[in-house]
């Protein structure tokens, strides 16, 4: 089996450290932003690591739980890296809901950071 390219590699051990830091404590998710960082969630605009971490703290659950059913990564021509993620989450006692997340990460300093991130939950509303 070849060995995965760098890009896959980083992506996905990015894409398993944020879902766990997620999963147990939103607070320290401020690490891997930087102030000029961007936040889409749910079609509202975030911008700078506070405003994204107020947010991701402030969610109305107390618990929550991702799968990660598929995840994809590109290099970019300015050599960041572009994941998307789609998966299930359960919070608290709601039904279990899809969702699809993509981020753009970026080496900084050695440090591979997210620059953007876009959140959607996968709900059809057909009426």
């Amino acid at each position: 089996m070849a060995e995965q390219p760098l890009w896959e590699q980083i992506g996905s051990s990015f894409v398993q450290h944020y879902y766990q830091m997620f999963d147990s404590d939103r607070s320290q998710l401020g690490s891997i932003y930087i102030d000029t960082s961007c936040l889409t969630w749910e079609g509202q605009p975030y911008q700078g690591k506070i405003a994204i971490v107020e947010k991701l703290t402030s969610l109305p659950f107390t618990k929550i739980a991702h799968s990660i059913t598929a995840q994809d990564h590109q290099p970019t021509p300015d050599n960041c890296i572009l994941s998307m993620v789609v998966g299930q989450l359960k919070a608290d006692e709601d039904p279990i809901m899809g969702f699809h997340q993509s981020f753009i990460l970026k080496n900084i300093n050695d440090a591979w950071v997210c620059t953007n991130d876009m959140f959607r939950l996968a709900i059809h509303n057909f009426g």
